[in-house]
This record gives C-alpha cells, sequence and structure tokens, in this order.
C-alpha cells in the first residue's frame, strides 16, 4: 500500500530546506551587497564623538548623512605624538593636518593657535569627504570626477592650486580626483549648480564650510601680502637712502671746499664789497640749511626703514608661528 503521508512529508522537508538554502543564499547575497553600509551602521552606533568632534560637525554644518559618514569613520582629534604614528607623510616639508587612513579611520590634527579658529572643523570636512567618495560606486566616481575635473580645469591659472595638485601626484598617485573632490568641497565658494547640488548630500549649507576655511585661510594671505608690500617697499627705500646719502655726502664735501675757499677769500680781502661778502655768506649758509634738511629726511628714512623692517622680523617670527602650530611633527617638549 503508498504511504502518502510518509511522501508528503518528504516533500514538505524539501521544500523547507529549499527555502533555507534560499534564505541563506539571499542573506548572504545582502551581506555582500551591503558590507559596508552595515560595518558603517555598527560604527556608529559603537561609536560616541566628544563634544569637539560633534561641533566640528555642527560648524561644517554636516548634513545627517555627512555626519553618519563622519562618525562612521570614528574620527579623532590628536596631538602630535599619536596623530604622526597614525598620519604618516613622504614629504616632511609640507605639514598634514589630517588623514583617513586606510582602515576607514579619521585622523585630526589638534591645532593649538587660536589664530586659526576653523582649520580643525574643514579637516574634519575635508577628511568626510574622502570617506564620501571611498563609498561611491564606479559609476558614481565616474560622474562626479568628470564635475570636479570640471572645475579644476577653471583653477588651472592658479598657480598656487596646481601646487599643491602637484604635491598630491607625488604623495598619492592616483588619487587626484579623491582630492579634489575633497578640496573643491571645502574650499572653493563657486561651482556648477550640478556639483552644488551633489555635496548638498553631505552639507545643509557649504558656504559654512567655504567661510571657515577663507577665514583661517586669510590669517597666512595677510601675513603674506604684508610681508611682500613690506619687502618692496623695504628695496626701494634702501636704494633711495642709498642714493640721498651718497648725494648729502657729496653736497657737504663740495660745501666744505666752497666754505674754505670763501673763508680764504675773506681772510686774503678778495671781496670788493660788504655786500658781496653777504651775498655769498648767505648763499653758504642757505646751502648748509638745506642740507642739514636732506639729512634730516634721510634720518627720518632710516628710522621709517628700521620700523619697516622690525615690522617685517616680526610677521616672519608670526609666520614661523603660524607654520609650527600647523606642523604635527614638531611634538613638544616630554614633561617629568
Amino acid at each position: 500500500m503508498y504511504d502518502t503521508k510518509h511522501d508528503n512529508s518528504r516533500a514538505s522537508g524539501y521544500v523547507a530546506a529549499l527555502i533555507l538554502i534560499v534564505i541563506s543564499i539571499g542573506a548572504t547575497l545582502f551581506l555582500l551587497l551591503n558590507r559596508q553600509a552595515i560595518i558603517d551602521h555598527v560604527s556608529v552606533w559603537q561609536y560616541r564623538p566628544s563634544t569637539a568632534i560633534s561641533s566640528f560637525a555642527e560648524r561644517t554644518t554636516m548634513s545627517d548623512e555627512g555626519k553618519f559618514l563622519f562618525f562612521a569613520s570614528r574620527p579623532s582629534l590628536e596631538g602630535t605624538q599619536v596623530f604622526n604614528d597614525k598620519c604618516s607623510r613622504t614629504e616632511k616639508s609640507t605639514a598634514i593636518l589630517g588623514c583617513y587612513d586606510g582602515l576607514g579611520t579619521i585622523y585630526i590634527y589638534d591645532v593649538p593657535n587660536q589664530k586659526l579658529d576653523g582649520i580643525r572643523e574643514v579637516t574634519s570636512a575635508h577628511e568626510m569627504l574622502h570617506a564620501a567618495y571611498s563609498r561611491l560606486s564606479t559609476s558614481e566616481k565616474k560622474k562626479v570626477d568628470g564635475l570636479v575635473e570640471a572645475e579644476y580645469a577653471k583653477l588651472s591659472n592658479d598657480s598656487e592650486f596646481s601646487a599643491r595638485m602637484a604635491f598630491y601626484s607625488r604623495t598619492e598617485p592616483g588619487e587626484r580626483d579623491n582630492e579634489l573632490h575633497s578640496i573643491i568641497g571645502t574650499e572653493v565658494a563657486s561651482v556648477s549648480p550640478e556639483l552644488e547640488e551633489y555635496y548638498k548630500q553631505y552639507f545643509v549649507d557649504r558656504s559654512k564650510v567655504i567661510a571657515l576655511h577663507a577665514q583661517y585661510a586669510s590669517v597666512f594671505a595677510s601675513l603674506q601680502a604684508r610681508s611682500e608690500e613690506l619687502s618692496t617697499q623695504l628695496t626701494s627705500l634702501a636704494a633711495s637712502i642709498e642714493s640721498q646719502t651718497a648725494a648729502y655726502n657729496n653736497a657737504v664735501n663740495q660745501l666744505n671746499k666752497d666754505i674754505a675757499n670763501f673763508n680764504g677769500r675773506a681772510s686774503s680781502g678778495a671781496f670788493s664789497s660788504q655786500s658781496q661778502f653777504n651775498s655769498e655768506r648767505a648763499q653758504l649758509t642757505n646751502r648748509a640749511s638745506a642740507l642739514e634738511t636732506m639729512r634730516a629726511g634721510i634720518n627720518s628714512d632710516r628710522e621709517q626703514y628700521e620700523a619697516m623692517r622690525t615690522e617685517l622680523m616680526s610677521i616672519a617670527s608670526e609666520s614661523d608661528a603660524l607654520n609650527k602650530s600647523i606642523d604635527s611633527s614638531l611634538a613638544p617638549a616630554p614633561s617629568l
């Protein structure tokens, strides 16, 4: 006799097993296709940002997506020792302020100089955009690369910007568009409408990031501009002082000769009248007075030169202090 009950039970077992296999395959595919998103969610869930890190996200107006990617990268604000351990640099002459390492972690150098307010915030936004770029699909990267390259073409005449990109070409070959994506997003105010729309994924108001960058960049720029202005003025003033001094010394020598001649003629009774004597004596006196005025002017120029030179030295000192404050390689001396 045929046992239908037994066959039905066996068939049900096959179906259940098949369903489990399908579910298992589906789950595996889901994990594979969404691996990064799952890792990001776990990282954000486990991460607790410090007050400083949270403020960086707020001041740069990171959107929910921007904050998610920022916190998923477990950003850390570090002093010189730890930062140098985590963020290596290939050119010792160039300071770095942050890095997005191979493990997907963001490190930000804790710049101590209060005059550079905003520099840590912009660095945070810059590195967050690296995290965002790393998560783009191949097709998305191709589209974004085209947009940032179009913006770079507009900046091709900016020698400073070109030199900066040449630095990245040397130190991070193949990462040009990745760097452009972060630099343009945090430093370039006017971009194409399409690229601006793209950056809205990560910032509520990107102009706030641009303003922070302009704020601390202006500190360096104003010092550089004043330094160049003073250098030009000092060169010109030095040439003027040298020329005037030579002319003054020649005029003094000539006046001394003319006075000696005048005195010799007066002693020998060479003057035909008192009127002639008084007239020539007045001319010599006027020349001496004019030379005294000239001497005072030269001394005034020398005082101005010294004041300008002192200011230039002060600017150089301030610039040096600013540059040292962003150079993590200059670790402070250990304390006991």
